[in-house]
């Protein structure tokens, strides 16, 4: 079956799943192990009411959409185009067309849902009129673990009409790599020096005044990173400097009424980095207890 992560692939032991999604995410790997041969959804149904009711038993507060007429359940009635009575099981047996299996079709719109879920959290964000200020109130370069959540944040941030650019730091074995990629990505003019103190130059241009090219600066410019832990293994003092310089310039930014907004990927749960731009690198809020950033 399709799946929206990367994280999806990788089989783990149920203990060390962190929330229902994750759950999920391990069922649709291996559905022969948890479910019977006929897969039938209400099989599935089943558990995750067993897993309400754990919730429920051990006091753990947990957004769980799967309960009764909870949010999955009228998500759905809205998809269908037509209100129900029926639990979410039944309505998904009777809407699953010819060549696909109820419990496949479930695993689909669970990802329409959750795609739904995340761009309705905008408003809470954007109503003020300052979208993507999560990522700015208390430091400008933001920390992930899981690559689901790193997407996320970058499709809320596209939807407010940020232009995003992504750079894979996993790649960079020297500095000059950095450089080069970076000055691609933000189209650096030619006489860019390649060194800390250039790119302090040239991305405080960007940042606080607009792009080299005529790319659409829209309501901010995001950078995100992934895997930055493999550069910042490789070249530790380099990976502190970037993230200090783009904080620097991000605040910078706003003193201007511009937005530069850094997330970072991380495939170290623990990885640590000194205060930048006078503001600590902090994680993300779904992963900000060391527990939830276990696989």
């Amino acid at each position: 079956m399709p799946s929206e992560d990367d994280s999806q692939n990788t089989a783990k032991h149920w203990q060390e799943c962190t929330d229902v999604y994750d759950f999920l995410d391990q069922i649709r790997l291996r559905p022969g192990m948890w479910l019977p041969p006929q897969r039938s959804l209400h099989h599935l149904e089943s558990i995750l009411v067993g897993y309400q009711v754990a919730l429920g038993v051990h006091s753990v507060d947990e957004h769980f959409p799967f309960w009764g007429d909870g949010p999955f359940n009228q998500w759905l009635c809205e998809h269908f185009g037509r209100p129900s009575s029926l639990n979410w099981a039944t309505q998904i047996e009777q809407e699953t067309s010819d060549g696909a299996t109820p419990v496949e079709e479930f695993f689909r719109l669970l990802d329409a849902y959750r795609r739904h879920a995340a761009s309705e959290q905008k408003p809470s964000t954007s109503a003020s009129g300052r979208p993507g200020i999560e990522y700015m109130g208390d430091t400008f370069v933001t920390l992930f673990r899981r690559q689901r959540l790193l997407e996320e944040a970058v499709r809320r941030l596209e939807d407010c009409d940020f232009r995003v650019v992504r750079l894979a730091a996993g790649q960079w074995n020297t500095e000059r790599d950095m450089h080069r990629a970076v000055a691609a990505a933000l189209r650096f003019p030619d006489y860019y020096g390649h060194n800390l103190a250039a790119l302090h130059d040239c991305l405080g241009d960007v940042a606080c005044y607009g792009g080299y090219d005529d790319s659409a600066e829209g309501a901010g410019l995001v950078l995100a990173f992934s895997d930055y832990d493999r550069f910042a293994a490789a070249l530790p003092r380099a990976a502190q400097c970037v993230l200090d310089i783009i904080a620097g310039r991000a605040r910078e930014a706003a003193v201007l009424q511009r937005r530069l907004i850094c997330l970072v990927h991380s495939n170290d749960p623990y990885i640590h980095f000194d205060p930048v731009g006078a503001m600590p690198v902090l994680w993300n809020t779904d992963e900000w207890t060391d527990s939830h950033r276990r696989d």
